[in-house]
């Protein structure tokens, strides 16, 4: 469990943070960006829910995000983890093959109840879908980041595994929360032309 008495300490003053072994780096480190990427995609998924909420109050797909929003935070603490061994301990939180099961089995399902896609859709629709959409968008962003701090450091493949399905689940969930609402936005190439 953790403990927060305190919020700030300021050993972060010289533009260091601590890592989970205790070891310090600069908070520029591709590590800490892509540990920000993750905060910014948890942060959207936020507004996400309460937009999903306002619409259609606590559902079973409102209890998938949390879970999914308690997930990054282990993929934060297993990012800000260091070394090459990424099996789980009771000090060291890992993203394990069964997150990302958890996650692909819940795109599966979800993309069963969708219509094939004719087209690219444009981020938008009810309200909902569309803080989906940017939630989705900043999970690549996040994704991106992970891929750039692992060509520095050691990353957990399946941390690599979950962020990119996260993207993906999240642009199925736009959709389903469309069909709804009159459906997808379709990409029409050229229109304006």
């Amino acid at each position: 469990m953790v403990k927060l008495n305190k919020i700030y300490t300021r050993t972060g003053d010289d533009g260091t943070t601590g890592l989970v072994d205790g070891s310090r780096i600069s908070k520029s480190d591709a590590r800490l960006h892509a540990i920000g990427e993750i905060d910014e995609a948890n942060c959207a998924l936020g507004v996400a829910i309460q937009a999903l909420e306002a619409d259609e109050g606590q559902t079973p797909l409102v209890n998938d995000l949390r879970r999914i929003q308690n997930d990054l935070f282990d993929l934060g603490a297993d990012i800000a983890t260091p070394g090459t061994s990424f099996v789980p301990t009771p000090m060291e939180l890992r993203i394990i093959k069964e997150q990302v099961d958890w996650l692909e089995a819940a795109i599966d399902a979800a993309n069963e109840q969708l219509p094939p896609l004719t087209s690219f859709i444009l981020p938008g629709g009810s309200i909902a879908a569309a803080h989906m959409h940017m939630a989705r968008a900043i999970s690549r962003r996040a994704e991106r980041a992970l891929v750039a701090a692992s060509l520095t450091v050691s990353i957990n493949p399946q941390a690599l595994n979950y962020v990119n399905r996260l993207s993906d689940y999240l642009f199925v969930l736009c959709r389903l929360i469309n069909v709804s609402r009159g459906g997808d936005i379709l990409w029409v190439p050229g229109a304006s032309r």
